[in-house]
């Protein structure tokens, strides 16, 4: 079949370099091309537009406000102090201000003009910061389980997202070339990328590890899952999932999502790198590079299924996958508060609502921050619900960085928002994203105040039911993923799905399609009434739906 227009772009792109220089010096337009769009995202970055003001700029017969959203490279999501003012500095004098954490555990910064962005990108630079292969047909950041509490592992697992990151990372220099102004390589040679060729992958890929039995990572809704195995404190290896992914298309039936695979069982250590590595040239070889909707894994996985797959990566592998090993999900959430790490340091979860941290009529957080890092007191960590970790913190330093919390009223919005709001979440969407169909995060906050009342009338407030909305069928906020989910489908409505369970072992099913506000809230009165009158005892809202029958309405 015929490459998609893509697949040309990129074989063509001289390395990712493209025509993306000349394209910065063009103070005609506030864009660049429509094949460098395509480019820059290997360089960590989306062109996007203010879509709040397209109508009064077209009446006026102006250009789109033009902006780009820059995203860090942080496998397993960790800042040091230093780091954290940088970016804090940079965020305000060159983005909106809001730095927007995102549910790969990284940061994101938008509103970022195009004569602002090699500034920006030096000014990352100089914090031993890059955006290198956050977006694009690539292997993005790499996630990781957040809590040092929760296992001994925590330490060694974050070792392997540095590894893979750094193993699965491009070739080119283009990224150094552009931003940083360094010289063009003489000898291409040096740019053979055996992984990537020229052809990069298909689509994107995403890779989690995660520590059972808690899956804050949400593990199988990566193209690759990583789930530890533990023994006697010491990390024997991984089961290897594949095929996760969560985007479709409305009115696409051939697209859907799907959780990961469990294939098998790889030892630690190197036969783990080696079957990641090769897990990307079998989808590099064999995925589909007509249909971008098409091009994901998981429907590489599906078409070729599971034994073909097995066999194929053992053979570039050349060693056998092992049987799975037994595990359990039990949860899948953050600990808010302070608790303390395997590693004998504290660290205090810090509930930040969909992933912004500014400073708001909930809490200073942009400013609590900041200061907790001009002490040095800490390092800071991101967790894949979008919350921020101010970890490693020794015993004697917790009164000061206590003081901190409380004195911004962060401290209070954390320990104090409802049980359904902290386990909420929701993508980007309006203004920037360009896929939005709907609201997500900027809706959500007051969606939730209007869902709490429904449970505290029917006595669940204390339930641990997760809610996520996305503005668009993407995936991003991993709304299939949650006991309920919300999906936009136009301006002020959203399918609603539901029944997925609190491990992230199940999806959820669309319930009611293209309803508004009103509907979803009587929808969900009536659903929460059932829960309080039939659940049995401890049974989760996910799992009383399919029990009860609910779907089959």
């Amino acid at each position: 079949m015929k490459p998609s227009p893509v697949e040309k772009i990129k074989k063509e792109s001289d390395g990712l370099r493209g025509t993306i220089k000349e394209g910065l010096v063009n103070d005609l337009t506030g864009a660049i091309s429509d094949a460098d769009m395509q480019v820059v995202k290997f360089h960590g970055m989306y062109l996007q537009d203010d879509r709040d003001r397209r109508d009064e700029r077209t009446e006026k017969k102006l250009e789109r406000l033009y902006s780009f959203m820059i995203r860090l490279r942080l496998p397993g999501g960790v800042l040091s102090a230093e780091q954290w003012k940088a970016c804090h500095h940079i965020a305000g004098k060159f983005s909106t201000g809001v730095i927007k954490i995102t549910t790969r555990q990284t940061i994101q910064l938008h509103g970022i003009l195009k004569s602002d962005l090699k500034p920006t990108i030096k000014a990352f630079n100089a914090a031993k910061l890059d955006s290198i292969a956050t977006c694009g047909d690539i292997n993005r950041n790499v996630a990781a389980a957040s809590h040092p509490c929760q296992s001994p592992l925590h330490a060694e697992i974050h070792g392997y997202a540095n590894l893979i990151s750094e193993r699965l990372m491009p070739k080119t220099k283009a990224w150094y070339e552009v931003w940083l102004d360094e010289e063009q390589l003489l000898d291409k040679k040096e740019e053979d990328d055996p992984l990537y060729q020229d052809r990069y992958l298909p689509r994107k890929f995403k890779i989690g590890i995660g520590i059972p039995p808690n899956n804050d990572v949400d593990v199988l809704t990566n193209d690759i899952g990583l789930i530890a195995i533990e023994k006697n404190g010491k990390l024997e290896g991984f089961n290897l999932a594949i095929g996760g992914g969560l985007s479709q298309t409305h009115g696409n039936p051939d697209t859907y999502p799907r959780l990961a695979t469990v294939i098998g069982f790889v030892p630690s250590g190197e036969p783990t790198l080696k079957a990641v590595y090769e897990v990307l040239t079998i989808q590099r070889d064999y995925g589909n590079r007509s249909d971008r909707k098409l091009a994901r894994l998981k429907y590489t996985v599906d078409k070729y299924g599971i034994p073909w797959w097995k066999q194929e990566l053992e053979k570039r592998m050349e060693f056998s996958l092992q049987p799975e090993r037994p595990y359990t999900f039990t949860a899948r959430k953050d600990y808010y508060g302070w608790h303390k790490g395997m590693n004998d340091l504290w660290y205090y979860t810090v509930f930040v609502e969909n992933g912004r941290v500014t400073d708001d009529e909930n809490a200073a957080l942009k400013t609590a921050l900041y200061e907790i890092a001009e002490t040095g007191l800490s390092q800071f960590r991101f967790t894949s619900n979008q919350n921020v970790i101010v970890a490693d913190v020794k015993e004697e330093d917790k009164k000061q960085i206590t003081a901190i919390l409380e004195k911004y009223s962060v401290a209070k919005f954390t320990e104090e928002s409802s049980t359904i709001r902290v386990n909420s979440m929701a993508c980007v969407a309006f203004p920037t994203c360009p896929l939005a169909l709907a609201e997500a995060q900027r809706y959500m906050p007051a969606f939730i105040s209007k869902v709490e009342p429904l449970m505290e009338k029917y006595k669940i407030a204390k339930e641990e039911i997760i809610i996520r909305m996305t503005g668009c069928p993407n995936g991003c906020g991993r709304s299939v993923a949650a006991e309920i989910g919300l999906i936009g489908t136009a301006y002020g409505r959203y399918n609603l799905h539901i029944g997925g369970d609190r491990e992230g072992t199940r999806l959820n099913t669309k319930y009611r399609e293209n309803i508004d506000e009103t509907e979803i809230l009587k929808t969900l009165d009536g659903l929460f009434n059932k829960y309080a009158e039939n659940r049995q005892p401890e049974e989760t809202f996910g799992d009383f739906v399919h029990r009860y029958g609910i779907l089959a309405d």
